[in-house]
Order: C-alpha cells, then structure tokens, then sequence
C-alpha cells in the first residue's frame, strides 16, 4: 500500500469515527425529546410518531434519487425481523425514558452490545472474546449499583431497558446477518418502514390530542433526527467497520448524562455515576478488546 492510500484509509477511518459520534450525540437529543413528550403524551404514540417521520424524512430525501432501491431486498424476512426488533426496542426504551432519568435509562441499554457479544457466543457458536462471561458480569454489576434496592429507580420500570437492550440485541445481530446482503440505506429504510407499520397497529389505542404547536415541532424534530442519526451512522459504517467504531457509540451515554441534567436537571448521585462509568468502560474495553 502506498503512502497515499494509507493516507486516505487513515482519513476515512477518522470520518468515519466522526459520524459515528455525532450520529450517538443526536441519539441523546432525540432521547432528551422523546422524554419530554413522554410526559405529556403516551409513549407508544410517540414512538409511532418518531418512526412515521423517519420514513418521511428519508422519502423526501432519498425516494427521488433511489426509487424502488430503496425497498429492494434479498432477506425480505430477516429485514421485516430486523424492523420488529427495532419497534419493540423503542417501545421498550421509550417507555422507560417516561419514568426513569434520562442518563440512568442510557446507561442500562447501553449493555447492548455486550449482550450482543453473550448472545452470539451462546446460541451462534461465535468464538469469545477474551474477558467475555466477565464483562458481562461487571455490567449487570453497573445495572445494580444504578437501580440497588432502596434506591428510587428500584422499580418495575427498570426493566425497561433491560427488554430494550434484548430487543436491541436482535436488531443488531439482525443488522449484522444483512451486511452484505442488502444496501445499507435501503435496510435503514425498511427497518424504519417495518416499525411504522408494526406501531401503526397500536397507536389509535393510544392517541391523544396534540396540545400545542411547539409539541408538533417537537414530533417532527424526534423523526427528523432519529432519521438524520441513522444516516450518519450508515455513513460511518462506510468509512470503517464495526469493531473500530463500537468504542465511539459510547457518546451515546456520556451525551446523554448532559443532556439529562440540561433539559431536566437531573444527575445521578455517585453510586449511580459508578455503575455508569462500570457499564461504558466495561463495553468500551470489550470493543478495544475485538479489535
């Protein structure tokens, strides 16, 4: 390889890690927006709302340019699996935002990928990463030590997360059977069109007026960053793999701890922070370990 092409692989590897940081930074601000409509109007609905706009946005944007590609598959399946798992994860996580902090929420979900790492070792027959079974212990720990009993967050509602991380789970390893199958745009679309439909079923059984003007805003600004946050992550996984950027998704969590005491004034007390920082080093450390 010469200097040149060296130069320009460094260089899309470093784009690459940018996306993927500010593709997780605007996660947060969806969730911080998400939380603040939870208050108001039922999650489910705005779960339904976010994904409806999602598809719009990328309708708008790309349905010109790309046409039928954008629906064009060929795991029709699997993708309309992916798509499920992707709605009930929001559903799951949404609500848990309507009753739990904003920065407590993240970092429970945010054991994802290493339960990723669990799942496809148990029941794929993938090798294990060396420190596997222990750091997934170490995050269950960091769970604990932000939901410990006698705590407020010690609630049913803690397991939200939990049910969105495994759901989460599923749309990853889901994600991860199509790469290579399937455009990256058009799975980022079906995916965002199968949770429309699926939330569509349930969301008249929730409706609720809107109030204002402003909450409209707020609806469109949830579907139009969600969307906006998926395409740069697509961009990222462009640039550079998976396993580079699995480190950086962690922004996520640490703009989210921002973004909760900005918006709500909410921070966690000190047991809380350590289970936090326990989970984030744990999956950060794993990520540097596959690498």
């Amino acid at each position: 390889m010469s200097p040149a092409s060296g130069g320009g692989r460094q260089s899309a590897v470093v784009a690459g890690i940018l996306y993927a940081c500010a593709a997780s930074a605007s996660f947060a601000v969806l969730d911080a927006i998400v939380k603040y409509l939870a208050q108001t109007y039922p999650s489910p609905l705005v779960a339904w709302v976010r994904y409806l706009f999602h598809v719009l946005v990328i309708l708008v944007l790309l349905a010109p340019r790309w046409g039928r590609r954008l629906v064009a598959t060929r795991r029709p399946l699997l993708q309309v699996v992916r798509g499920c798992c992707l709605a009930m994860s929001s559903l799951s996580f949404f609500a848990a935002l309507a009753h739990l902090p904003q920065a407590e929420a993240t970092a429970i979900i945010s054991i994802g990928p290493i339960l990723v790492t669990a799942v496809a070792v148990g029941i794929l027959g993938e090798r294990a990463p060396r420190g596997t079974w222990l750091a997934f212990a170490l995050s269950f720990a960091g769970v604990m030590l932000i939901v410990r009993p006698g705590s407020e967050l010690f609630s049913p509602a803690a397991l939200l997360p939990l049910v969105a991380a495994v759901f989460g789970a599923g749309y990853t390893l889901s994600t991860r059977a199509l790469a290579g199958q399937d455009d990256a745009v058009a799975t980022l679309f079906i995916g965002g069109l199968v949770a429309t439909v699926l939330l569509t079923g349930i969301a008249p059984l929730y409706w609720a007026p809107i109030r204002s003007w402003f909450h409209v805003g707020l609806f469109v600004a949830a579907g139009a960053i969600g969307a906006f946050g998926h395409l740069l992550l697509v961009r990222g996984y462009e640039r550079a793999n998976a396993t580079t950027l699995a480190p950086f998704t962690y922004v996520h969590a640490v703009a989210a701890l921002g973004c909760g005491w900005l918006v709500f004034g909410a921070f966690p007390d000190a047991t809380a922070l350590l289970g936090m920082g326990l989970i984030v080093a744990t999956g950060v450390a794993m990520a540097l370990a596959r690498r």
